[in-house]
Formats: C-alpha cells, sequence, structure tokens
C-alpha cells in the first residue's frame, strides 16, 4: 500500500470521524435521548453510501485506489459506529432498559442493512 493511500485513509477518518459527531450532536439535540439517534442516523446514512459506493467503485475501474480507499475505509469507517452502536446498546441493556435495547438493535440492523441494499440499487441505475 502506497504511502499516498495510508495519507487518504488518515485524512478520510478524521473527516469522518468529526462529521459523526457532528451529526450524533445535531440528533440529540434535536430528538432527545429516549435512543441514541445520532448513532442510528450515521449507521443509516453510512450503510447507504457504503452500498451505493461499493458498487459504483467495482463499475468505474477508472477511479484512483487511494481516493476508494479514503472514502470507503477512512470517512465512511470513522462515520459509521458500530463499535458505539453495541455499547450503547449494551448500556441500555445494562440500565435495565430491555426494550429501549432491543428497539435499538431492531432499528439498526433492520434498517441499516435496508439502507444498504438501496444504495446498491440506487447505484445500479446509473
Amino acid at each position: 500500500m502506497s504511502e499516498f493511500s495510508l495519507m487518504a485513509i488518515a485524512l478520510g477518518g478524521a473527516f469522518g470521524s468529526v462529521s459523526r459527531f457532528l451529526v450524533a450532536q445535531e440528533m440529540g439535540r434535536r430528538f432527545g435521548d429516549f435512543l441514541p439517534y445520532g448513532t442510528f442516523a450515521v449507521n443509516v446514512i453510512g450503510s447507504l453510501a457504503l452500498g451505493w459506493l461499493a458498487t459504483i467503485f467495482i463499475d468505474r475501474s477508472e477511479i484512483n485506489s487511494a481516493l476508494r480507499l479514503g472514502i470507503v475505509v477512512g470517512f465512511l469507517g470513522a462515520f459509521t459506529t458500530f463499535s458505539t452502536f453495541s455499547l450503547e446498546s449494551v448500556q441500555l441493556l445494562l440500565s435495565g432498559s430491555i426494550t429501549r435495547s432491543l428497539l435499538n438493535i431492531a432499528a439498526n440492523t433492520v434498517v441499516c442493512i435496508g439502507m444498504c441494499y438501496l444504495g446498491i440499487q440506487i447505484a445500479r441505475l446509473s
């Protein structure tokens, strides 16, 4: 892997993590804290984007590999927060909020898989 690819991943990761933080903060401000809405939002957006971009990148080999890595591994890797989703779901469970924990797990799982599929379908229309 080239140094340029590593720098693209690092730069993408910086932008992805800041974007994740800002989206999570805004979602919490708008919708409160009944569920971790910020994590849900970035997982939905990231799943859609990854499905779409992965399909676009497969079909367009002329796109620079460092750019692909910077966006997919760097930006989306830092932007999506499955590990945070896992921790928040366990924390809800451990706090006795079993229903909220299960609702969070079901919503993130079903909607994000659906959005990834939708991203693939949108890319195939291009």
